[in-house]
């Protein structure tokens, strides 16, 4: 599968990002799973997952004070609680807001014979208990004939999106494989990359290890080595 090149790049603010997300639990009271994007049309959301809150919010929030945190903490808490200093705080950071809309994607799940939410979903509670937040959708580039392995998925870590090619949107792609395509790019979300000899490491030992954990490994590595 192909990873990108932002995929390869270390976060730029990993600390940052750990301090805000643990502020957002202490003040919260509540088991948050915090994912930073630039998405430009949602700053904030979150959903509940059958192990915590899964919290997707805008990095502009990266250098929010404490009290802009402790508004979100509470609308965390309570969707109907007030929030004048968040969106105070939106509208002064509106510029990076647009920054961000020449990178915007389009989100498209259903395909002409596979669904990919239905599978992200399934993956998501039989694999991560519902941990992995990114967004998935088919690339926008047409299929081609001959498309390389490295090819048929990317994660971009930097924007929590998963692109699966429009290659395997064919009734000839049997179902297992494709979702084993979807499982192999959501474990790049879950298991990161690692540093080791100066090097970005993204298949490392673990990554193998839970690879092969996924319940239809041998079957589609089977069916791509005699497709591809």
């Amino acid at each position: 599968m192909k990873t990108t090149a932002k995929e390869q790049l270390v976060m730029r603010f990993p600390e940052t990002e750990h301090a805000v997300s643990q502020s957002l639990r202490r003040l919260s009271g509540l088991p948050l799973q915090v994912v930073f994007t630039e998405n430009t049309s949602s700053m904030l959301s979150y959903r509940k997952t059958a192990a915590c809150l899964a919290v997707r919010m805008h990095r502009m929030f990266l250098s929010a004070d404490e009290a802009v945190l402790a508004e979100i903490a509470a609308f965390i808490r309570n969707r109907r609680a007030a929030t004048p200093l968040m969106r105070v705080f939106i509208q002064a950071h509106g510029h990076l807001i647009g920054q961000a809309r020449q990178h915007r994607t389009i989100v498209i799940t259903e395909g002409r014979v596979h669904d990919l939410a239905a599978l992200f979903a399934e993956i998501n509670r039989r694999y991560f208990h519902e941990s992995i937040t990114a967004a998935i959708t088919w690339s926008s580039r047409p299929p081609r004939s001959g498309v390389q392995k490295r090819n048929l998925g990317s994660y971009d870590r930097r924007r929590d999106l998963i692109r699966i090619s429009r290659y395997l949107d064919r009734k000839a792609v049997p179902h297992y494989y494709v979702a084993y395509v979807v499982y192999h790019e959501m474990l790049h979300a879950a298991v990161g990359t690692q540093q080791k000899n100066g090097r970005t490491v993204m298949h490392s030992a673990e990554f193998r290890r839970r690879e092969k954990l996924f319940h239809d490994y041998e079957r589609a590595m089977a069916w791509e080595k005699g497709c591809c």
